[in-house]
């Protein structure tokens, strides 16, 4: 795959607001929204790729799994090990466990499960759990884990019934997010099935790029521009507008500035 600006564009437009939100600065009061953001991102290039793999015939899921392993793996071992002196001097003895418990947690991209078991009223705050982050990561894992193995037999014995089935999933996992969001809000927020209709909109919007690359390339450039404009503005919309109230799964956001509905 051809390296694309644009999409260096959007993660830097997503990282930015999810720093900032953090740090408490009130103007970007839905600056969390720049991980739905990611993770729309995730799911339209992981399937971009993928689909170009498969229509030249090399795909290969062990060579998935390794390219995934060769890009997350060393910076996730990293960030735990700049992590650990800060913990042995900051943290005491029972909040040292727990973070001892999410970095095996992590390690086994399950950070998102370990988390969202410990969600309860004698929780330890947000800003004692170094690598409370890693959750995001996790919900990736394991899509990285079960779409190949789901395209993959769809690919060989169905192509028509791609583009269905995964949009049957978003829908399925977006009601089931809202469903979440008012009863459940910590399965909502750390859990792949609440958060399958993200990743799901950027798939789809590659398997509808894929099949229609010829008459997007010949759309005329101010439509192009235009529909760019339109996203990068709603993303900005929603940086700005959302806060905690906002019905969303980020709204039992594990930011310590907001209050368990």
């Amino acid at each position: 795959m051809d390296y694309r600006r644009e999409i260096d564009g959007l993660r830097a437009l997503a990282v930015l607001p999810v720093i900032l939100f953090h740090a408490g600065f009130s103007a970007f009061s839905g600056g969390f929204v720049g991980v739905d953001v990611f993770f729309v991102i995730s799911g339209y290039l992981i399937t971009t790729i993928i689909l170009a793999e498969l229509a030249r015939g090399d795909f290969s899921i062990a060579k998935f799994y390794e390219r995934r392993a060769r890009r997350i793996l060393p910076a996730m071992f990293v960030v735990i090990l700049l992590c650990l002196p800060v913990a042995w001097v900051m943290l005491d003895p029972f909040e040292m466990k727990e973070f001892s418990q999410s970095i095996f947690a992590t390690s086994l991209f399950s950070s998102n499960f370990y988390f969202f078991l410990k969600t309860g009223y004698f929780d330890i705050s947000a800003e004692l759990k170094p690598l409370l982050h890693t959750w995001s990561l996790a919900v990736e894992e394991h899509y990285y884990i079960l779409f190949p193995l789901a395209i993959m037999p769809l690919w060989k014995h169905g192509r028509k019934l791609i583009l269905p089935v995964f949009a049957t999933i978003f829908v399925a996992s977006l009601l089931f997010a809202q469903w979440g969001v008012m009863h459940h809000p910590s399965m909502a927020f750390y859990l792949l099935p609440a958060r399958a209709w993200e990743i799901m909109l950027g798939t789809l919007c590659a398997i509808l790029l894929s099949r229609n690359e010829q008459r997007m390339l010949a759309a005329p450039m101010w439509v192009k521009q235009l529909g760019s404009l339109a996203g990068v503005a709603l993303i900005v919309l929603a940086i700005f507008a959302f806060d905690g109230k906002t019905l969303a799964p980020d709204r039992r956001c594990w930011c310590p500035r907001w209050a368990p509905p």
